[in-house]
């Protein structure tokens, strides 16, 4: 129980501190290239990433919660719909657990992980960074055009640093996922024989 506590502790450790790296290079290139000012640059680049990282910390957690749902939903509905074609779940049954009369027999409306949620993941995700951008950087510099500038180009740079970001530990995650279960099964069959 313990090393796994450390173990997730630790990813979520590094899956932060490799965003907030990220997010500093961008940062200062983008502040640095809109402002012309390497210590204007130096300042956005250290205090708006520090602001982001613990909204992205946020917006994270949120989605990693939306998708526990979302998959847990998915596994739910995909057992209805098949007990309700095998006849184990009548049309009363779904109505009571969904508790509406829409719900059409053996239908589910689950969403998977698609390139729609992806898309609403990144949208919300710049969404939030262009508000925290614009603030820290009116903030530091007292100028609306540059912290608009910042808040427009930067944002969408790091938008696009972000998703990359994002596929990178979905894929770190998955191939852990994918040892774990294959050492699962490593054991179980040394285990039969």
């Amino acid at each position: 129980m313990v090393a796994f506590l450390w173990s997730t502790v630790r990813k979520l450790a590094l899956k932060i501190a490799s965003y907030g790296a990220m997010h500093l290079v961008v940062a200062i290139a983008v502040a640095f290239a809109i402002t012309q000012d390497i210590r204007m640059a130096l300042a956005i680049g250290i205090v708006e990433p520090f602001f982001q990282t613990i909204a992205y910390t946020i917006h994270d957690r949120i989605w990693h919660v939306i998708e526990k749902r979302r998959l847990a939903t998915g596994l739910e509905e995909a057992a209805e719909a098949v007990s309700s074609r095998l006849g184990v779940m009548s049309p009363e049954e779904q109505l009571r657990v969904h508790g509406h009369k829409h719900h059409h027999h053996g239908h589910s409306h689950a969403l998977p992980r698609s390139l729609k949620q992806v898309a609403l993941k990144t949208v919300t995700y710049g969404v939030m960074h262009f508000a925290v951008a614009v603030s820290v950087a009116f903030a530091l510099t007292g100028n609306i055009r540059a912290a608009l500038a910042i808040g427009i180009i930067e944002p969408l740079v790091q938008t696009v640093f972000f998703t990359i970001h994002d596929r990178i530990w979905t894929r770190i995650e998955a191939r852990e996922q994918a040892q774990k279960a294959a050492a699962k099964t490593d054991a179980s069959s040394h285990h039969v024989a």
